[in-house]
């Protein structure tokens, strides 16, 4: 039995993705210190892990699509600096024979160096390729240019020189020595320019399925509206897809509202038959089920849809969910309807299309090679191989 550290942040993008690597390493018999918040118990004790906890700066932060990109990666030096105690401490008292670390856990690879320990980073999104600081560079430049940037990259900096590292702290986060990335490889830019002896794309780690979480109660057509956790707030949009899908006949429409109050979409009438709204979903189970995911192309939700062989109208909200739902149209597996053009008529159309024959066979087709690029089983197994080698 080895003692696994990993390192994330309370946020479902930075835990769901590769929570069932970590629930796989505990029922190998492994031993799991899991650095998170304290709020997070409960998912983090779900793995079969352990919880190191430290009080996050990000739990009660309410990230916007219009959130300045210096003052974001501000707000993450600051989530590194609260962080890195707690990772000190376990390193220290309980040192591990292996560090995993999410994209957000950058302390847990620092103490990891500095320490001689080994390290894979989980990555949940895309990653740097060749010529990734070339062709970022007007947005690297403007963050080294913006008094923000400055102080920013100074006190990031000289975290990173505490602990002996002396390069640049943009290109160090962004470069890990090996990662494991859990997307789609067909979601990731450049990737015929991506380092492959950093980088294995094993596709989402998406979980088992839970029948105990939901089954379907017959075999009726169903459509699962979700636009994620952090950009639930869209009352008028989910009017719309009722008025778009809730009368198709002999169909089933499930959505998923976040924190909107159920009033904001009925505006007090009676629901139609066969809809129904929630403040959460057991989204992956559904998808099982489901005959077409209307998402906001976030990498989770636009990863479970592939896996689960879905079609998709991806209405993206913010940040990387742009690039994701043109790719998942270039894979010929969606339709993107933005939230400003997502009319009734354009939903509706949306929806005829994903549900032809072309969509469906080719969403079949992405699954069956997502499954032959091995998820879970493959990241664990890699994790498996490094622990053998320590």
């Amino acid at each position: 039995m080895a003692h696994v550290l990993m390192a994330s942040i309370p946020a479902p993008g930075h835990v769901n993705p590769h929570g069932e690597v970590i629930r796989r390493l505990v029922e190998r018999g492994h031993r799991v210190s899991y650095v998170n918040d304290a709020s997070w118990r409960a998912q983090v004790e779900s793995l079969g892990a352990t919880l190191v906890s430290y009080s996050s700066v990000l739990v009660d932060h309410a990230f916007a699509g219009d959130t300045d990109a210096v003052d974001h990666l501000a707000l993450f030096q600051d989530e590194y600096e609260a962080m890195l105690p707690a990772v000190t401490a376990i390193v220290d008292d309980d040192p591990p024979d292996l560090v995993l670390y999410d994209i957000a856990g950058v302390p847990a690879r620092l103490v990891a160096v500095a320490q001689g320990i080994p390290a894979i980073q989980l990555s949940p999104t895309y990653v740097a390729w060749r010529g990734y600081e070339r062709d970022m560079a007007e947005f690297l430049d403007g963050v080294r240019a913006d008094p923000r940037g400055v102080a920013y990259l100074s006190r990031q900096q000289a975290m990173l020189r505490a602990h002996g590292i002396s390069a640049d702290p943009l290109e160090w986060i962004g470069h890990p020595e090996r990662s494991i990335v859990v997307i789609a490889e067909q979601l990731q830019p450049h990737r015929d320019e991506v380092d492959r002896d950093v980088y294995t794309f094993v596709g989402p780690a998406v979980r088992r399925a839970d029948p105990a979480a939901w089954s379907p109660p017959d075999d009726t057509p169903l459509i699962v509206v979700s636009l994620g956790s952090a950009f639930t707030h869209q009352p008028a949009f989910y009017r719309r897809c009722l008025t778009a899908f809730g009368d198709i006949d002999d169909t089933r429409l499930v959505l998923q509202i976040g924190s909107v109050d159920p009033d904001e979409v009925t505006r007090g009438r009676p629901l139609p038959r066969g809809v129904e709204l929630h403040s959460w979903i057991p989204q992956r189970e559904m998808l099982d089920a489901a005959t077409v995911f209307v998402t906001h192309a976030g990498m989770g939700g636009s990863g479970e849809g592939l896996v689960t062989g879905t079609p998709m109208i991806a209405v993206p909200q913010a940040v990387d969910q742009f690039e994701n739902a043109d790719a998942l149209v270039a894979l010929g597996v969606a339709v993107r309807v933005d939230t400003s053009d997502a009319t009734v008529d354009a939903l509706r159309a949306a929806y005829t299309t994903v549900t032809g024959d072309t969509v469906r066979e080719r969403s079949r087709q992405v699954a069956a090679s997502l499954a032959e690029a091995g998820g879970a089983d493959r990241a664990t197994a890699i994790v498996t191989e490094h622990l053998a080698a320590v």
